[in-house]
C-alpha cells in the first residue's frame, strides 16, 4: 500500500551547535561544486555536460529514496504545469549560473547570483504580498552597496580599458540566475506549497535532467555536450557531482531535524567559502575591495534573510533549485 504524502510528526532537533556545523559543511560543499564546475570548464568541459552528470547522479539517489519510502507521486489538480513551470525555472537558473562562473571568478558570480532574497521580496511586494519593510529596504540598500564593491562600479566606470564582453555577460547572466531562482522560490512558496518537499524536489531533478538532454541533442547551446580534455576535468566533473549530489542528500534527509527558521542564514557561507576554494584551486582571488564588499553583501543578506527564512526553507530544503 502507497503510504501518504502527508507531513510526517516534525523530527526532534539537532542541538544548534551540530545543525549550524552540518549547515557550514553543506555550504562549503556547495561552494566546492562551482569551483570544480571552474576547474572543468577550464579543461574544455561543456556546461550542459556539468549539468546533466550533476542532476541525473542526484535524480538516481533521490528516486531511490522515494522508491524505498513509497511515497506517492501524485500531485494535486492543477498543480504539474506549476511543477512544471518550476522544473524549467531551476533548469535555466543552473545553466546562467555555470554559465557565469565559465566566464568571471566563481566568488563573484556567486555574490551576485544570491542576490535573489532581493527580488523575492520585491517580486512578491508587485505580485500583492507585504510591502518591504523599511528595514527591509535598509538591507537592501546595503547589499547593493556592497555589490558596488564587488564589480568596482567605480574603478571601471573611471578606466578608459573596456571591460570585456566576457566579463558582462557573466556577470548578466548570474543576475540572471537571481532572478530566475527567485521566480522558482515564489512559485514554490505560492503555489507548490501543497506537494510533498520529497516528491517537489523528486520531479524538479528530473525535469532539469530531461530538459538539458532535450537542449544538447536539439544543439540548442553549441558545445554544451563537449568532453573534457584531459583527466582534471573528468575529476572535477567527478568532484562537482558528489559534492552538489552530498549536499542535496545530507539537506534532503537532515533538513527536518536543522531548526531552518533559526539556523538557515549560515547557509549563506556560500559566497566566502567560494572564495577561499577558488584562490586554493584556481588561484582566483578578489582584490580588498571586493572581498569588503562581498563581506557587506554576504552580512546584508544573512539580515535580510533571517526573518524571511521560513519562505526560503522549502527550495532549501529541495535542494534543486540551491545553485
Amino acid at each position: 500500500m502507497t503510504r501518504s504524502t502527508a507531513t510526517p510528526d516534525t523530527p526532534t532537533p539537532l542541538p544548534r551547535h551540530l545543525a549550524v556545523l552540518v549547515l557550514l559543511c553543506m555550504g562549503c560543499a556547495f561552494a566546492g561544486n562551482h569551483v570544480a564546475a571552474r576547474a572543468a570548464f577550464d579543461d574544455g568541459a561543456g556546461v550542459l555536460l556539468a549539468i546533466l552528470l550533476r542532476s541525473g547522479g542526484t535524480l538516481l539517489v533521490l528516486a531511490a529514496m522515494v522508491l524505498w519510502q513509497r511515497q506517492n507521486l501524485r500531485l494535486p489538480p492543477g498543480v504539474w504545469r506549476w511543477q512544471l513551470v518550476l522544473g524549467l525555472l531551476i533548469a535555466a537558473q543552473s545553466l546562467c549560473l555555470y554559465s557565469a562562473v565559465a566566464r568571471v571568478p566563481v566568488a563573484l558570480a556567486l555574490l551576485v547570483g544570491n542576490v535573489f532574497p532581493i527580488l523575492l521580496a520585491l517580486l512578491t511586494w508587485a505580485l500583492g504580498g507585504p510591502r518591504p519593510t523599511a528595514r527591509t529596504a535598509a538591507l537592501m540598500g546595503m547589499i547593493l552597496v556592497g555589490l558596488v564593491f564587488v564589480l568596482e562600479v567605480p574603478a571601471r566606470l573611471s578606466s578608459q580599458e573596456s571591460v570585456g564582453p566576457q566579463w558582462l555577460l557573466g556577470v548578466g547572466l548570474a543576475f540572471g540566475a537571481a532572478c530566475v531562482f527567485a521566480c522558482a522560490l515564489w512559485i514554490t512558496d505560492h503555489k507548490l506549497s501543497r506537494v510533498r518537499g520529497s516528491v517537489r524536489s523528486l520531479l524538479t531533478i528530473f525535469i532539469v535532467f530531461s530538459s538539458v538532454n532535450l537542449a544538447g541533442l536539439t544543439g540548442a547551446l553549441p558545445g554544451g555536450f563537449d568532453l573534457p580534455a584531459s583527466s582534471t576535468g573528468w575529476f572535477a566533473l567527478a568532484t562537482l557531482v558528489v559534492l552538489y549530489g552530498t549536499g542535496f542528500i545530507v539537506l534532503f534527509i537532515s533538513v527536518p531535524r536543522l531548526d531552518m527558521p533559526r539556523n538557515a542564514p549560515v547557509m549563506n557561507i556560500e559566497p566566502l567559502a567560494t572564495l577561499l576554494i577558488g584562490w586554493l584551486v584556481l588561484d582566483q582571488m578578489l582584490n580588498p575591495g571586493q572581498v569588503v564588499g562581498g563581506a557587506i553583501v554576504v552580512t546584508g543578506i544573512v539580515l535580510l534573510t533571517y526573518r524571511k527564512v521560513e519562505r526560503i526553507k522549502s527550495p532549501v530544503a529541495d535542494a534543486a533549485g540551491r545553485n
